[in-house]
């Protein structure tokens, strides 16, 4: 009897004392092959869903943009985001996979390779490899959507489209190498050989996007009429806050996809994960509506959303290492931090970030992976004991390095991106176009037809 016959009619109620007294040697084999089958599909099943999870960030992140736009670029905001997880789905298999996960070169880059060659479906491990890629396919687009919002109302749609490319093929990946390689057991880069932690991506994902999104904002400069002649900035309010709650409340829930599915393991971490992650978003709207609240008198919804998304990109570096205190605690001084953070980016350094992502994405992101060196809670996650907890300046000054490193590889890789598109394919659009809005002018469409001053016509 064949040992997948032996499986099936194992499934049956009351067989198995059965099948051990007949066949006992094939009985062993059957219930171990039962064992391998249950763990593998089910790890494989929850890594699918946080990977449909992060899938639906995208969605998100296009709400919360278009929200926070004028109405007028709205379909501009649409494209782009399609853009973002188009080519960072196709560069992702064409390059970035094997510089992200291939064996490492010193720890720098990966050299196995290009796309899924390896991956053979009729193998275990080839079936696991395809699991992995789409995972990781998914968190590249996440990186690559952040910039748009930053350069939102003034970009050229074929030069975002060339600067999405240059930053999912290399710059996303080889930072990526350093901190995460270890993941597909080719080696490990050479910031996790440090011990770094970053467990779903606050410095690889969000704060390498806020890094490049703030070196586009620098070099596209602002929008028409942002700073008076006396550089006052001045408001440009989004369009549509409703979009941009429903935006939040997406991501919100899709983040659990991101942190949870993080583990690629079905276990009973997953509840640990989840809560910090849930605490974090609370305590990050808390901290922003209060800092807001206390600094211009009201309760400003935009900046009580970004606190949500602040808490969220917090907490993400640390969500398997801190107790439920340490996410509150986390996500409350990242909501503070962004609010604090936009206003400076704003009014003192005079970069124009219609959404906020520089803020959201590269200083929480900074601020949540240098939080673990403060907050992780010897009993969770791998056990290591932050300054807070008696574990010293050791793994402070770890999670230090390697922020500061992916940063800096971040924003001058992003400097130079946007620096060769302005000079080869032009990056701003004239003032004319500006004015009259991108819907129009770069794609010939409007988001709401008959509801603007200008027509397609």
């Amino acid at each position: 009897m064949s040992i997948r016959r032996v499986i099936s009619i194992s499934r049956l109620p009351g067989t198995a004392l059965v099948l051990a007294a007949v066949f006992p040697a094939e009985a062993l084999a059957a219930e171990t092959a039962l064992d391998f089958v249950s763990q593998g599909s089910g790890n494989t099943m929850w890594t699918m869903i946080g990977a449909m999870l992060v899938m639906f960030m995208q969605p998100g992140f296009t709400l919360v943009e278009c929200g926070l736009s004028r109405a007028k670029n709205a379909v501009n905001i649409l494209m782009k985001n399609f853009v973002d997880f188009v080519a960072g789905s196709l560069l992702f298999l064409a390059v970035g996979f094997g510089l992200m996960f291939g064996a490492s070169a010193g720890g720098f880059f990966g050299t196995s390779g290009f796309g899924l060659s390896g991956a053979d479906p009729t193998t275990e491990a080839g079936l696991w490899t395809l699991t992995f890629w789409i995972f990781q396919c998914v968190f590249c687009g996440t990186a690559a959507t952040i910039v748009s919002g930053a350069v939102a109302g003034r970009t050229r749609f074929s030069a975002y489209i060339l600067s999405s490319i240059l930053v999912t093929a290399f710059i996303y990946p080889v930072s990526g190498h350093w901190c995460w390689n270890s993941l597909n057991g080719l080696g490990e880069g050479w910031i996790e050989k440090m011990g770094f932690i970053d467990f779903a991506g606050s410095t690889v994902v969000h704060s390498v996007g806020g890094w490049i999104a703030l070196a586009g904002a620098i070099v596209v400069g602002p929008r028409l009429g942002k700073y008076g002649i006396d550089g006052q900035a001045r408001a440009i309010p989004g369009h549509n806050l409703p979009l941009t709650a429903l935006g939040v409340f997406i991501l919100w829930f899709a983040w659990f996809g991101f942190n949870c599915g993080s583990t690629t393991t079905a276990d009973m971490t997953l509840g640990l994960i989840a809560v910090t992650t849930n605490l974090a978003a609370c305590a990050g709207f808390a901290g922003a509506l209060a800092a807001v609240w206390l600094k211009t008198g009201r309760p400003d919804p935009s900046m009580s959303f970004n606190g949500v998304l602040a808490g969220l990109v917090g907490i993400t570096a640390g969500c398997f290492e801190v107790s439920p205190a340490g996410a509150v605690i986390i996500g409350f001084l990242s909501g503070i931090l962004v609010v604090f953070s936009v206003l400076f980016i704003d009014q003192v350094l005079k970069i124009d970030d219609p959404v906020g992502a520089v803020s959201v994405h590269g200083v929480c992101g900074f601020f949540g992976t240098i939080a673990v060196g403060l907050f992780a809670a010897p009993g969770y996650g791998s056990d290591t004991a932050g300054l807070f907890y008696g574990g010293g300046l050791t793994q402070l000054g770890v999670q230090a390095v390697g922020a500061l490193a992916v940063g800096a590889w971040a924003f001058i890789g992003g400097l130079a991106v946007f620096k060769i598109v302005k000079a080869t394919a032009g990056l701003r659009v004239a003032p004319e176009e500006e004015m009259k809005g991108l819907d129009i002018s770069e794609h010939g469409a409007e988001a709401y037809s008959g509801f603007q001053f200008f027509t397609v016509n």
